[in-house]
């Protein structure tokens, strides 16, 4: 039975282009991982500042393995790392993309973050227009 992790992200407006800018960044980081299925991240429309990043897996296990890897590693590393070069021109300070903090350029996108877990119970296929 495949699991949905999703990391529901806290998103000040101020950061949303940055936040998408940084996933857009590591697109293709996750796609070839085993035991991967999905992936989305979702932008909210109202009544939410939460970004919701999801991601579908095969088991529990392949999505330990993923957050175990050198993939995922050097993901979130060099997030942190591009975060603080333009932090550094700015005169700022270091992040990543979806932890504590904000300001353009200066450390996360994201002021807080939760990971919730699901198990797929049912599911139905996608539809082609």
């Amino acid at each position: 039975m495949s699991v949905v992790k999703i990391n529901a992200l806290i998103v000040p407006d101020e950061m949303r282009e940055e936040l998408e800018r940084r996933f857009a960044g590591r697109a293709g980081m996750v796609e070839s991982s085993d035991g991967f299925e999905w992936f989305e991240l979702l932008r909210p429309l109202e009544g939410t500042d939460r970004y919701l990043v999801y991601t579908r897996w095969r088991s529990e296990e392949d999505f330990q393995r993923w957050q175990q890897s050198e993939s995922f590693q050097r993901g979130h590393a060099r997030a942190a790392a591009d975060a603080a070069a333009q932090g550094q021109a700015a005169g700022q300070g270091q992040g990543h993309g979806h932890g504590q903090g904000h300001g353009h350029g200066q450390g996360p996108a994201a002021t807080g973050s939760e990971l919730w877990t699901f198990e797929v119970v049912q599911s139905t296929g996608h539809k082609k227009a």
